[in-house]
């Protein structure tokens, strides 16, 4: 019985963080010829059309995909919507939702077996879903309230893959970026090592995306040039994400950054 309590208040609480999440996050949707995107974003406090603010775009993990414009708030909203982040780091915050049926990165995954396999092709197309994020991108950056010299990419899992072919597809967009459990296509780093700096994180007993995918990324930006931040967490499984928030220079270094 008290078990079954237990549970029941972790609902409680976890339905109601997420409800705190959607009253700040306003739900939205970018059309283009068709196709959806929905998305969730978030505005500064005392928000007003004359004042520049840099931007962020957060790419939800693959257990958030959906159509219902709320799993993506799951894991990091409450970051970038804490008081003290919003004191320090007003900016208009995005976080898009991929369908269940799509993926933000062109890549082969294999989840026969565990770690997944995944297989990034070098000159494919991007996906539906990533090619609306990107026109959404360019929509956003054009009004005339978002500092073009501060747009800011990151997310988790699916997110971190997507995060890596968004800056290859990209690079000249994003002033800054972090990639938490992700990988991507090492040889595609070249297009954007020297121009956008990273902070990647990974957990060294993640049993879902090998650890090596990340330090595969982290060595070809290096051999490429770049000079990535890098944190390999020696207990965390795949939700290394956990690590990555509670990291205090985290949100200071990536708004730090400016072109």
């Amino acid at each position: 019985m008290i078990k079954q309590i237990k549970i029941f208040t972790l609902l409680v609480l976890f339905s109601n963080s997420i409800y705190a999440q959607e009253e700040l996050y306003k739900e939205g949707f970018f059309v283009r010829d068709g196709d959806t995107l929905d998305y969730r974003i978030l505005y500064p406090k005392n928000f007003s059309d004359n004042t520049k603010y840099p931007l962020v775009l957060f790419l939800h993990g693959a257990g958030e995909r959906g159509n219902g414009n709320q799993k993506q708030l799951i894991h990091g909203s409450k970051l970038f919507a804490s008081e003290e982040i919003r004191e320090s780091f007003p900016a208009v915050v995005l976080f898009p939702q991929c369908p269940k049926e799509d993926y933000w990165s062109n890549a082969t995954v294999d989840r026969s077996t565990y770690p997944i396999g995944l297989k990034f092709p070098e000159n494919d197309p991007p996906t539906k879903s990533m090619s609306l994020v990107m026109d959404f991108m360019d929509s956003m950056i054009a009004k005339p309230y978002i500092s073009k010299e501060q747009v800011y990419v990151g997310g988790l899992s699916m997110g971190g893959m997507g995060t890596f072919e968004i800056l290859s597809r990209k690079p000249d967009m994003f002033t800054a970026a972090f990639a938490i459990c992700g990988a991507g296509n090492p040889i595609l780093t070249k297009n954007y090592a020297q121009k956008v700096p990273l902070w990647i994180f990974h957990g060294a007993k993640d049993n879902v995306v090998k650890p090596q995918c990340s330090l595969d990324m982290v060595r070809a930006i290096i051999e490429n040039g770049g000079t990535p931040n890098f944190n390999l967490y020696a207990d965390d499984n795949h939700n290394s994400w956990d690590s990555a928030f509670a990291e205090p220079e985290l949100i200071p270094w990536l708004f730090s950054k400016s072109k």
